[in-house]
């Protein structure tokens, strides 16, 4: 039971700014005070009201409040519905509710929001009160998301990685601010790390351990690093070194995302390869220096590789997809829009192979055509998303082929694309539960 004296925290807003989220949804509250959002404390609820006209209201209020009739473990199943700052306003009711919405049970997840909310300061108050029961560490808190708070700084990663030990998701997407200190931080004081996301963080430029962690581990600490899913996207500094670092200390990895890091290239994906064997989900879209040999290298993830984005890798041809096609045949998804070197004898590599294929994005590669649709429809029935959007050579004899094999198909996008209105209504018959993407005002 917790001492009724400790104070808890609430957050004071300025309006029309976001505060505290846990779970779903959000609000706000107003403050004159600040012009910034800050953690502030308050102290439990009274025992009493002194004033005798609102003792006689809260009296009635509390004959027709059936709500306190519940049981303890009903109410904490009412309050895991509630967003983080609600929680704090519902501590404030009563002692009662103060100890129900302070239970660890409700406080597995924080979630903050917005660019102005002072995040270091709010995450060492709540850290501070959830850690009331078992002093220094917070062993319930499990995932932690601050995603678009730029004002988060590495002092408030330390707070995490100090005070939650049992963390399995961190989410730090678009906080710029933070360096790979800080996360080297997190990744060594946090062994049960699983889900790290620090898209947009541009300092961050590989994931290690801390040199005081490595002293103390054996020469194959590579392995404590326990990181299954990891999204760099948009970390521009990240370069092959970065990314042989990361392989070699995130061996477990199986969800990999590099979308937009633009100094990869075809060495950094040798490394990985080395390292990780088993990535199910890989993204290297927007990286220019990838090549038909960084799918050489990929392919060696054989049929484990379900998911591969190479969006607008201008120098990936047929030669990169045939090694793809070969040797990843349990591929499902697809991305290889914009890599205009595809021909059809590319799609007909994948569509042979590849036969388990349920989504498949081939837009802007203008040497595709109703050949390589015609091959496709004949081998991939289970085909669910396409996308042809600017297929220049696409016409609406290829798009009745697919129709008329690929029952199951959900969405179609054909944005672009020289068809007629007459194959529109074909696919439309034949797949009826197809959501057509098009620029064809005579088809609605």
């Amino acid at each position: 039971m917790r001492t009724l004296s400790t104070p808890s925290p609430a957050l004071i807003c300025p309006q029309n700014l976001h505060g505290f989220q846990n779970g779903r949804g959000s609000s706000t509250s107003s403050s004159s005070i600040t012009g910034e959002t800050v953690a502030m404390v308050h102290s439990p609820p009274p025992t009493r009201l002194t004033h005798p006209l609102i003792r006689l209201a809260s009296k009635q209020q509390k004959e027709q409040a059936h709500i306190d009739r519940l049981p303890d473990h009903s109410m904490i199943q009412i309050f895991s519905f509630l967003p983080t700052n609600q929680l704090c306003r519902c501590a404030r009711v009563c002692r009662r509710w103060y100890n129900l919405a302070w239970d660890p049970r409700l406080w597995r997840t924080i979630r903050l929001t917005g660019e102005t909310i002072n995040v270091d300061r709010a995450l060492k108050v709540l850290t501070r009160r959830l850690c009331q029961d078992t002093p220094n560490v917070c062993l319930m808190l499990e995932t932690v998301t601050v995603s678009g708070c730029r004002r988060l700084t590495d002092r408030g990663l330390y707070t995490i990685a100090q005070c939650c030990p049992e963390l399995r998701r961190l989410e730090v997407s678009g906080c710029y601010n933070i360096s790979n200190e800080a996360v080297f931080d997190v990744v060594s004081l946090c062994p049960n790390l699983e889900h790290l996301d620090v898209s947009g963080c541009s300092k961050v430029t590989c994931i290690s351990l801390t040199r005081e962690a490595s002293i103390k581990l054996s020469p194959l600490h590579g392995k404590q690093i326990s990181i299954r899913y990891l999204d760099m996207t948009d970390c521009f500094v990240l370069e092959d070194e970065g990314l042989h670092t990361i392989a070699a200390h995130c061996t477990q990895l199986t969800h990999l995302y590099l979308r937009r890091c633009v100094r990869i290239t075809d060495e950094g994906l040798r490394y990985l390869m080395i390292y990780c064997s088993s990535i199910k989900e890989l993204s290297v879209s927007d990286c220019r220096f990838v090549s038909d040999f960084g799918l050489r290298e990929i392919a060696k993830l054989e049929s484990r590789l379900r998911y591969l984005s190479i969006a607008h890798c201008g120098r990936v041809t047929d030669v990169g997809i045939r090694y793809i096609a070969k040797y990843c045949s349990k591929l499902r998804y697809l991305n290889a829009r914009g890599c205009e070197g595809i021909t059809d004898h590319g799609v007909e590599y994948l569509a042979k192979n590849c036969t388990k294929l349920k989504s498949l994005d081939i837009g802007k590669c203008p040497l595709v055509s109703d050949t390589g649709l015609e091959c496709l429809a004949l081998n991939c029935f289970n085909l669910k998303r396409l996308s042809l959007k600017s297929c220049e050579s696409i016409t609406g004899q290829g798009l009745q082929i697919v129709a008329a094999n690929c029952f199951d198909l959900q969405m179609l996008n054909v944005q672009d694309c020289e068809v007629s209105v007459e194959a529109l209504r074909f696919v439309k018959r034949h797949c009826k539960r197809c959501i057509i993407e098009h620029t064809n005002p005579a088809f609605f």
